[in-house]
């Protein structure tokens, strides 16, 4: 039920005035009521209690009169020095960059049931577009969309869109993640260890594609390095992050990378002497810079200024929108213009990330060409041939089903497995 829905009254059913009855008729009643079972109790059902208020719990925010409101909802606090953090950043950068849009934003909403209510919430308050920026939030967006179909809706990182109002967002991260895996592999070569781990969030199409990217960039610069994986199926939780990383380091990594939104990866890698790929967001490393090789980034910002201009001059098309490295989206700490690379980054290497990082921007390099076979599998199977580039669709696992409900063509090597350089016993978790 919606989170306003008023609880229905039970009118009664016993008449208004009853005779009286001898006491003898009501301890009868009651040695037969005693004689029940307790499977009797079944049909009566108790009213439904009324939702919790979502405004109160999440202090949905104000609009302003006479400008466009836009309101972003984060699953993890802004704090994380990671995912979340990069999204607030775009925010902030709309809000300087584009006149007459006033910004705000929910953070920690729950991935379940809660996001659809805090996102009608801001639909309800007067906000002219929502931007959702969590995965899990994707059904619940396209299904709020459809209920305020003169406000804005975008949902970042997922594969629906909507006409007219509900818009997907996302870019090629994995592009990033190769340049990652570059460093990396230089890095546990220089160690000596050859190892090179990886936490992953969730087991989606993404993270999949991420972590085959990592270890693409890491065989570049490695050809005999292996990585780990250790999946811990949460995006924001310091403690399983923390313990992910100590069970990779006792494996033997030396080289961490992580795609979960919390700091304690670098924290911990400063402290034991290993090294660190941070998640999200540019400043990340400033945590620990001597452990940290760099950061795969977002800069959402003019990705956030371009479409809500588009809203507020009635031009917005609810597409798919889906960048690549020269677009700006995306980028590796270290490696972009006027940036400097981290101070435990391999001297040898920098020039040779250099060089694939100005052809990802000059759009010669791209997510296509990343995932041109011929690629392997960690179990040795050859999964792409020679010359053949993965499609969209085989990068986010849309199979014949889900393609022919969103009227998009389906995956023909699906992207489920993880590429040579894993060690043998990786696995994607069905």
């Amino acid at each position: 039920s919606k989170d306003d829905a008023p609880v229905p009254r039970l009118r009664s059913v016993i008449p208004r005035e009853v005779p009286l009855m001898p006491r003898t008729f009501f301890a009868a009643i009651g040695a037969a009521l005693a004689c029940l079972t307790l499977a009797a109790c079944a049909f009566v059902v108790p009213p439904p209690a009324p939702a919790p208020d979502v405004r109160a719990e999440f202090a949905i925010p104000d609009v302003v009169a006479g400008q466009f409101n836009v309101a972003f909802v984060y699953a993890s606090p802004i704090g994380d020095r990671g995912w979340t953090y990069a999204h607030d950043a775009g925010r902030r950068y709309l809000a300087a960059h584009l006149d007459g849009v006033h910004t705000a934003y929910v953070e920690a909403v729950p991935e379940d049931e809660t996001a659809e209510r805090v996102i009608r919430a801001l639909a309800r308050q007067g906000f002219d577009a929502v931007f959702a920026t969590s995965y899990w939030y994707m059904d619940p967006t396209a299904t709020v969309a459809a209920e305020f179909p003169e406000r804005y809706f975008v949902h970042v990182s997922g594969y629906r869109h909507q006409a007219p109002n509900f818009a997907n967002l996302f870019g090629a991260l994995e592009n990033a993640m190769y340049l990652g895996g570059m460093v990396a592999g230089a890095r546990a070569a220089a160690d000596g260890s050859y190892r090179v781990g990886y936490i992953a969030p969730h087991p989606i199409p993404r993270i999949v594609r991420y972590a085959n990217a990592l270890a693409l960039g890491m065989r570049r610069t490695c050809a005999q390095c292996v990585m780990d994986v250790r999946w811990v199926n949460t995006w924001f939780d310091p403690a399983k992050e923390e313990a992910a990383a100590r069970s990779l380091r006792a494996a033997g990594a030396t080289v961490i990378a992580s795609g979960v939104d919390a700091p304690a990866l670098l924290r911990l890698a400063a402290q034991q002497g290993f090294y660190a790929l941070a998640d999200s967001s540019a400043n990340a490393c400033a945590i620990a810079p001597e452990a940290c090789l760099g950061v795969p980034y977002w800069h959402w910002g003019p990705a956030y200024a371009q479409l809500v201009g588009a809203m507020m001059a009635d031009a917005f098309v609810a597409d798919d929108y889906y960048f690549d490295s020269d677009a700006g989206l995306v980028g590796f700490y270290g490696f972009m213009a006027g940036e400097t690379p981290q101070p435990a980054v391999p001297a040898a290497v920098i020039p040779v990330v250099q060089e694939v990082a100005a052809q990802m921007q000059a759009g010669a390099f791209d997510r296509f060409r990343l995932f041109t076979g011929p690629l392997k599998d960690n179990q040795g199977h050859v999964v792409v041939p020679a010359g053949v580039a993965l499609t969209q669709s085989d990068l986010e696992g849309i199979d014949a089903a889900l393609g022919a409900a969103l009227g998009r063509p389906a995956c023909t090597i699906c992207m489920d497995w993880l590429v040579e350089g894993f060690v043998p016993e990786a696995a994607v978790p069905e």
